[in-house]
């Protein structure tokens, strides 16, 4: 549900509870084998998680447009009116705080909530947990990024003791970010919030396709990048980075011969019209020097770590957008674990959008069936679309709603607003 976040109420419960290029890659070459590792192995689906989740609810204006700058401008006006009432009161730590429960606390969380409008003045006990304290918590929650279950744990509560300026130098620094990239935008154009974990398919400006994405771990950071998607690689090959090679699957080769064989990756030996294949049989895998004279390659296929699909677009850091066999990780809240690239739930989606607006005849059906042949293929597209990855910790919304999330990559400077490792 949307809701506008009202400075009158804010500022009214404040006063009474505060006081005062299209060059088609028919092969890979050497310098593929450092891309990146784009399926981190040590991130592991939580137990019981379904592997489809339900789409997000998409909003039709951009991100990146002029009526969210003139929102986050007016929500910097909002906080600022709300530090001039001397801000909001700390909610104190404790047990955890859900429907029914009764606890002088709850009536900090209810101030807490009306300060920032996330809820209004109601009668009746203020230390009852009850319905309305409950929808507003879940209102705040998910405009802060956080699991959306309507209960006040750690993390929430941190969330609502971040300062009120420093949510503000949140605001001003996410403006000037917002403002940097509009004069770049195009008529139609792909962005990845990079903070946010969502990724916007935007034409004539309105959001045509919105989907979550899994991107950097902290010591694996997506950079923030300007392109052009150039092409797509239907079922691509995947050249395991040495380092995975190294610490991940020379220790399972070296105890289990087959591993390989069924995982689909074959040993390789030299490059271009020299490559070759080598029988995983005939190599000495205790030798300390084995990865220095192979690389391996995993095959098309079910399980490949890219996935089907793979979206490319110039770069210096070996970044692209793919698919991933790894599903069920899209249904958290903090989905950064990959190594650099920016896996997309529901890529299949995305890449139909790509070509359709290259192509005409070019539509879902097409990029399945495409898939489904199973066969490594690289199309270029005729006029490359622009592709935007930005890190946006706050934002707001057509209708007012403001938005935060944690700085994952502490690039907001000295602005600590990270509720990660409460």
């Amino acid at each position: 549900m949307a809701f506008a976040i009202s400075l009158t109420a804010g500022l009214a419960a404040l006063s009474v509870l505060a006081g005062p290029v299209r060059a088609e890659t028919t092969s890979y070459g050497a310098e593929e084998t450092h891309w990146v590792d784009p399926w981190a192995t040590s991130a592991t689906p939580l137990e019981g998680q379904s592997a489809v989740e339900a789409p997000l609810q998409r909003n039709a204006t951009p991100t990146l447009s002029e009526r969210s700058i003139e929102q986050l401008s007016a929500a910097i006006e909002h906080y600022r009116g709300i530090a001039a009432w001397g801000g909001w009161k700390r909610v104190a730590a404790g047990e955890r705080l859900e429907l029914g429960v009764r606890d002088q606390r709850v009536a900090q969380v209810r101030e807490r909530l009306m300060a920032t409008g996330d809820m209004q003045a109601s009668p009746g006990d203020a230390y009852l947990y009850d319905e309305a304290v409950m929808e507003a918590v879940k209102r705040y929650q998910a405009r802060n990024g956080l699991e959306p279950d309507g209960i006040v744990g750690r993390r929430t509560i941190a969330a609502m003791n971040v300062p009120v300026h420093t949510r503000i130098r949140q605001l001003e620094i996410n403006l000037r970010r917002l403002s940097a990239l509009m004069p770049k935008l195009e008529r139609r154009y792909i962005f990845v919030n990079i903070a946010g974990q969502e990724v916007e398919a935007v034409n004539d400006g309105a959001v045509e396709f919105n989907e979550r994405v899994i991107v950097g771990k902290q010591t694996r950071q997506t950079p923030e990048i300007t392109s052009q998607v150039t092409s797509i690689t239907f079922n691509p090959y995947w050249y395991v980075p040495k380092s995975i090679a190294m610490a991940d699957m020379l220790p399972k080769i070296r105890s289990n011969p087959s591993y390989l064989q069924r995982q689909g990756i074959r040993v390789l030996q030299g490059w271009g019209d020299n490559i070759r294949e080598l029988n995983p049989a005939s190599i000495d895998w205790s030798n300390p020097r084995v990865n220095e004279a192979y690389y391996l390659r995993q095959d098309p296929g079910p399980w490949n770590s890219l996935g089907s699909l793979k979206i490319n677009f110039p770069n210096n850091d070996a970044i692209f957008l793919h698919d991933t066999p790894t599903k069920t990780l899209f249904g958290r809240q903090e989905r950064n674990f990959s190594s650099g690239c920016v896996r997309v739930r529901d890529v299949h989606g995305l890449v139909a959008w790509i070509m359709a607006g290259d192509d005409a005849s070019w539509n879902e059906q097409r990029v399945e069936g495409m898939v489904d042949a199973g066969h490594y293929r690289n199309v270029s597209l005729a006029v490359p679309i622009p592709i935007y990855l930005a890190y946006l910790t706050a934002w707001a919304e057509a209708d007012g709603v403001v938005n935060f999330r944690d700085d994952v990559y502490d690039r907001d400077g000295s602005v600590n607003t990270s509720a990660l490792d409460n």
